[in-house]
């Protein structure tokens, strides 16, 4: 079966999923339901694109299949900014009642810390994968921790505020945003389009790489700060998924074994699609909501990230 096939098995999964969520159990109330599921739907493409997309260039960058963006603590410092500006600004300030701008924000300090990952990590060599996954660790738990010292000590109607922020909830999605997500995402992919040819040489590593022509530095750069921009979409919209990313983007290249990533990258969308859709199905039809779907694929994401580490130690 070649991956042309595979792709179109995938793509068709996901759209009958999309179509079962969206048409069942709705009886008379069509007007009401389906522009309220169809929103649910476009947030969980928006955010399952987002996510797949952004882990599949990360690993390729890092040049491993364990990191990714979460883990580096991406997730953490998105929390420890909205914490930040509710610890100084307070909760009617603009930068947090305007969805818009604290929105755009959160890219820009997101994007510096990209910055600064890349100049201290990523272009310094002999990095091994244990050592980037230390130091983002490190950096999570770091950012975890402050924002819980600011958490403790604010006023407990601003720290509600932050308690909805602090778990992805697909029942509550920020809908503000998702007009300025479609148009950041469709650019964002415009200008990727350039570097899409770069990512198969660059899973060769960096000395490949640069043997091979490709300005190293630029662009490795360039696609962390297009990795940033897309996880602070993902949870803006949702809140933090973490171990989403690590799942998706490995059964994308166990499924398809190529390391074309134009292959890889609309394989891992997806079945991230697959998995957020069909977990809902689960968690609404299955469980009745007696828990959630980020509890879900955390749990399976974790179990898995921990197999991929015992099995990477006997290879």
């Amino acid at each position: 079966m070649n991956n042309k096939v595979k792709l179109t098995i995938l793509g068709s999964t996901a759209l009958i999923l999309v179509v079962i969520f969206l048409f069942t159990s709705i009886g008379n109330y069509w007007e009401y339901v389906v522009p309220k599921r169809g929103i649910k739907i476009l947030a969980i493409i928006l955010t399952g694109t987002a996510i797949a997309f952004s882990t599949v260039v990360f690993q390729t960058i890092t040049n491993n299949r364990i990191l990714t963006p979460s883990i580096i603590g991406l997730d953490s410092l998105y929390m420890l900014i909205q914490t930040l500006l509710i610890f100084v600004f307070g909760t009617t300030s603009t930068m947090v009642m305007n969805k818009n701008i604290n929105f755009l924000i959160c890219v820009i300090l997101m994007v510096l810390f990209a910055g600064l990952l890349y100049k201290f990590l990523f272009k310094k060599e002999g990095k091994n994968i244990y050592f980037l996954l230390l130091v983002g660790l490190v950096l999570g738990t770091l950012f975890q921790s402050f924002s819980s010292f600011m958490q403790v000590v604010i006023d407990p109607n601003d720290f509600m505020v932050i308690q909805d922020r602090m778990f992805a909830s697909f029942n509550n999605i920020n809908t503000e945003l998702l007009t300025l997500s479609i148009i950041l995402i469709v650019v964002i992919f415009i200008y990727f389009a350039r570097f899409i040819k770069y990512l198969d040489v660059l899973s060769l590593g960096r000395e490949e790489a640069i043997n091979l022509g490709v300005d190293y530095d630029y662009v490795v750069k360039t696609l962390l700060i297009i990795v940033a921009i897309l996880i602070s979409i993902s949870t803006a919209l949702v809140g933090p998924i973490t171990f989403l990313g690590l799942l998706v983007a490995n059964v994308s290249y166990q499924f398809l074994g190529t390391y074309r990533h134009s292959y890889l990258i609309t394989g891992a969308v997806f079945i991230s699609i697959i998995a957020l859709v069909g977990g809902l199905l689960i968690v609404e039809r299955v469980f009745t909501f007696s828990t959630t779907l980020s509890v879900i694929i955390n749990f399976i994401g974790g179990v898995y990230f921990i197999y991929l580490l015992l099995r990477g130690n006997k290879a």
